[in-house]
């Protein structure tokens, strides 16, 4: 037997309801290409992979993933980190290509991401049931949850597996926190089964076809949340395998999730627009290409510009591919116009947000309203 799904209270349908509200206006702005959607696209990814790396313990800023996600070297971040921000990122890509077709989410294709997420170490049996017993420990070395009996590991995963894809329909959002839940619970893997479940639940959304994948992940929540995160999974677990319990804590905090992610997500893409917007006009202003534009966006919250990203980052926020020599001089004319800073020399050499491209995003986030961490239950009989 596996966690059961609560039967949905009124509160979460409200809660639930007030979600379709910003799921709705979310897809009016995504579901149909507009000038800044690359880059808000890659940013969004890239939050997604840091958010999940980070309760895993690998620290590497928003910048850092985004490179590694175009195949970039980080500028910060050490070997470890960037092999599993890689690995991270393949499972993810192959999660997102999955999108909007017929899947059936098999043991086959639950193993294959697990590959793609542990292969750096081989030592923790990528794509394979762990091979024994399992147990999770604090920082103090504590244990506070261990997972059911290897012998149980098939026969649960076969149930969970039958339950996402067999039906009993639902709401698309309960099933894939219920599909997050029992795999953590279960705990197939020798390591990565947090990064296994939070990329399953993302596999599951993929299927509604609301808002597109990235955009529906909490991997970024729980990123900012990883007490609250690992408390609730406490709460459910009590320290071993029992699927007798109440899923409910869960449930609450997954609903809560979705909401304040939408809301964030919403506020990012009107700042998105407006960033756009201002530097679509520094590049009209000074006389540069069109293409310059994405990479401005993403030079002015402070992130750092080489030649060979700047080649993928005009690819994937404009769709034009162009030379190493074209991206040399690309760099080298927004750096005269004042917006850039060269540092470095030859092949090191990166290029720097000045102050007066700084400002402009500065100009953005001062409008920000202050950030509400309201509970969507509070106000909901429950």
């Amino acid at each position: 037997m596996i966690f059961s799904t609560p039967a949905l209270t009124e509160a979460d349908l409200a809660v639930l309801e007030g979600l379709d509200g910003f799921r709705t206006e979310l897809r009016f702005y995504l579901r149909e290409p507009r000038r800044w959607f690359g880059t808000l696209r890659r940013a969004t990814f890239a939050r997604a992979v840091q958010g999940s790396n980070s309760i895993e313990g690998y620290h590497a800023s928003v910048e850092d993933v985004a490179a590694v996600i175009e195949g970039e070297e980080p500028l910060d971040a050490d070997e470890e980190t960037r092999q599993a921000i890689a690995g991270y990122r393949d499972a993810m890509t192959y999660v997102l290509q999955l999108a909007g077709a017929p899947t059936t989410i098999d043991e086959s294709l639950v193993k294959s991401l697990h590959f793609m997420v542990m292969k750096y170490d081989l030592a923790k049996h990528p794509g394979q049931w762990r091979p024994g017993a399992i147990w999770v420990e604090d920082p103090a070395g504590r244990t506070v949850y261990t997972a059911p009996d290897r012998d149980h590991v098939e026969p649960l995963m076969a149930e969970l597996l039958a339950d996402i894809n067999g039906g009993g329909g639902g709401v698309t959002i309960v099933r894939a926190a219920m599909a997050h839940l029992n795999l953590a619970m279960i705990h197939p893997f020798s390591d990565g089964n947090g990064c296994m479940a939070r990329c399953l639940q993302t596999l599951v959304l993929a299927s509604d076809g609301i808002v597109s994948p990235e955009f529906s992940s909490i991997e970024e929540y729980l990123g900012r949340n990883t007490h609250a995160y690992y408390d609730v999974l406490v709460t459910v677990g009590q320290g071993q395998w029992q699927p007798e319990r109440s899923a409910r804590p869960w449930l609450e905090f997954c609903l809560t999730a979705h909401f304040r992610q939408a809301r964030t997500l919403l506020r990012r893409v009107r700042e998105t627009e407006a960033l756009w917007d201002r530097c679509e006009q520094l590049v009209t202003r000074h006389a540069l290409p069109d293409r310059c534009v994405g990479a401005l966006c993403d030079a002015a919250r402070g992130w750092r510009l080489r030649r060979s990203l700047y080649v993928k980052v005009v690819r994937s926020s404009s769709g034009e591919a162009i030379t190493d020599a074209t991206a040399t001089r690309d760099l080298r004319a927004m750096a005269a116009a004042g917006l850039l800073e060269p540092q470095g020399e030859k092949r090191g050499r990166q290029y720097h947000p000045t102050v007066e491209l700084r400002d402009v995003w500065e100009s953005i986030r001062s409008q920000r309203p202050a950030r509400g961490e309201d509970d969507p239950y509070a106000s909901r009989l429950r």
